[in-house]
């Protein structure tokens, strides 16, 4: 017996595309018979409308008659008029000029007059933060940043090479970080002035002023170009061990 298929012929590989093909063309066809519309056309009798004649009106123009208000009566004349004689006199009045003659002087009188003195504006004493012209002290020089560090650096080290760190440790103080707060004036003159201190103890208050007092003179700062008082707050920091 003969085979009828070819031995080179291998449908197999395309098989799957003409089922493809084939589910895509029924699906086609389902879905042009779902969509497929239909019209059903009616013809209407021409003989059951009956158009009806329309009748034609006459509408009258009419006028709008503005009412015409009449006149307001006039005023009731009065009952007598009386004449009065004009016998009274009228008195002018003459207005004196204020011009001056040259003969005509005035006199004056001198009184004595209180001269006035201004009293100098007390200013007010500028923090060390927000001054103009910061004081220098001695020794620095730059430009207003670097004067403002170098005098906070040189406090600093001035009051760590003088203050007496053992007086917290022999006050019987309880351990940790103790602070006391110094306030002083840098005068116009550059001087050390009004030194205040407050602390944990009056021993530590009177040692910080007594070193706040041994620094030494500085420039003045400046406040538009006058010399002022300058605030300036030390806080000084002390640790008490056990």
């Amino acid at each position: 017996m003969l085979v009828k298929k070819h031995q080179k012929a291998r449908l197999l590989p395309n098989s799957k595309i003409f089922f493809q093909l084939g589910l895509a063309l029924s699906l086609l066809l389902v879905y042009i018979a779902i969509e497929w519309k239909t019209v059903d056309r009616y013809v209407s009798e021409l003989n059951t409308y009956n158009v009806q004649s329309e009748e034609i009106e006459d509408i009258p123009i009419t006028e709008r008659i503005q009412e015409v208000k009449p006149p307001p009566p006039p005023p009731p004349a009065p009952e007598k008029i009386e004449i009065v004689a004009d016998e009274e006199e009228i008195i002018e009045t003459v207005l004196e000029t204020t011009e001056t003659d040259e003969s005509e002087f005035v006199e004056l009188k001198m009184e004595e007059i209180e001269e006035i003195v201004e009293e100098e504006l007390v200013e007010k004493d500028v923090p060390f933060a927000i001054i103009e012209v910061p004081p220098i002290f001695p020794g620095c020089k730059g430009t207003k940043a670097e004067k403002k560090k170098c005098m906070v650096e040189k406090i600093t080290k001035h009051v760590s090479k003088h203050f007496n760190t053992g007086l917290a440790q022999d006050l019987g103080l309880s351990p940790g970080k103790k602070k006391v707060y110094v306030q002083f004036k840098i005068s116009k003159t550059g001087e050390i002035t009004n030194v205040r201190a407050r602390g944990p103890h009056k021993r530590l208050e009177k040692e910080g002023i007594r070193v706040v007092q041994l620094l030494p003179k500085m420039t003045p700062g400046k406040q538009r170009s006058r010399p002022v008082g300058v605030s300036y707050t030390l806080p000084i920091t002390l640790i008490v061990q056990n």
